[in-house]
C-alpha cells in the first residue's frame, strides 16, 4: 500500500474521522453532535505533532508526509466541517455564503503556505515552533464551540447569527494576517482542552432543548 504507516499520524486520521460523523450530525440536524465531533477533532490536533516528534529516526519523507497529511486532515476538519455547521445553524444567505466561501479559502490558502514554510523549517531543524503566523485554523474548534454555547445569552436567534456571521469573517481575515500568535504550553493546552471539555458538555447536556428547538427552525 501507498503511504506512510506509523504511529505517528495514528491521532490525525482519528481527527479526520471526527470530522466525517460530524459531518454527517450537522447535515441530518443533530448540530449539538456536529460541534462535539467539531472539539474532539481539535483536541486530537493538539496533541498530534508532539506525538509525531516522539518519533526520532523519522525519514525526510515521513515528515513531509505527516505535514501534508496534517494540512489535508485540517482543511476538513476546521475548515468543511464549521461550514457545513454554520449553514445549517442559518448562514444561508448570499452574503452568509460570501463570508463562508471566504472562511473556507483562507484557511485554504493558510495551510498551503504553512505547508510551505513548516517543511522549509523543518529540514534546518528538529526543535517545535513557538509560534504560529497568524491565527491557526485549528482555533475554530474553541471559537464555535464556544459561541454556541453562550448561544442563550443572545435572547434569539437572529442575534446570534449576527454574531456567527461576525465571529466566522474575523476569523477568516485573521487566517491569513500576518502577525505572530505564541503556541501554548503544555499546562495551557491542558487548561484549554479542559474548558472546551466542559464547555461541549453544557452545550449537549445542559442546552440540548434550546438546540433541539433551534436546529429544528433552521433545517
Amino acid at each position: 500500500m501507498i503511504g506512510f504507516w506509523d504511529y505517528t499520524v495514528t491521532l490525525t486520521y482519528i481527527s479526520f474521522a471526527s470530522a466525517t460523523i460530524g459531518i454527517f450530525c450537522a447535515m441530518s440536524g443533530h448540530l449539538q453532535w456536529a460541534v462535539f465531533f467539531l472539539a474532539f477533532s481539535g483536541f486530537c490536533d493538539m496533541f498530534d505533532g508532539k506525538i509525531a516528534r516522539t518519533k526520532k529516526n523519522r525519514t525526510q519523507e515521513e515528515k513531509s508526509f505527516g505535514i501534508q497529511i496534517d494540512s489535508l486532515c485540517d482543511i476538513v476538519c476546521f475548515g468543511v466541517l464549521p461550514i457545513i455547521i454554520c449553514y445549517k445553524t442559518g448562514m444561508r444567505h448570499i452574503y452568509s455564503i460570501a463570508i463562508l466561501i471566504l472562511y473556507g479559502l483562507a484557511g485554504l490558502i493558510r495551510l498551503a503556505y504553512f505547508n510551505v514554510i513548516e517543511e522549509k523549517r523543518q529540514n534546518g531543524t528538529d526543535e517545535a515552533r513557538q509560534y504560529y503566523q497568524g491565527l491557526p485554523i485549528t482555533s475554530m474548534a474553541m471559537v464555535l464551540p464556544v459561541l454556541f454555547v453562550i448561544s442563550p445569552v443572545f435572547q434569539n436567534g437572529d442575534v446570534f447569527r449576527i454574531v456567527l456571521h461576525v465571529v466566522v469573517a474575523l476569523v477568516g481575515i485573521l487566517f491569513i494576517t500576518d502577525f505572530k500568535f505564541k503556541k501554548p504550553t503544555t499546562f495551557e493546552i491542558f487548561m484549554l482542552v479542559v474548558a472546551i471539555a466542559a464547555a461541549v458538555l453544557i452545550l449537549l447536556f445542559v442546552e440540548r432543548g434550546f438546540w433541539q428547538i433551534f436546529s429544528m427552525r433552521h433545517r
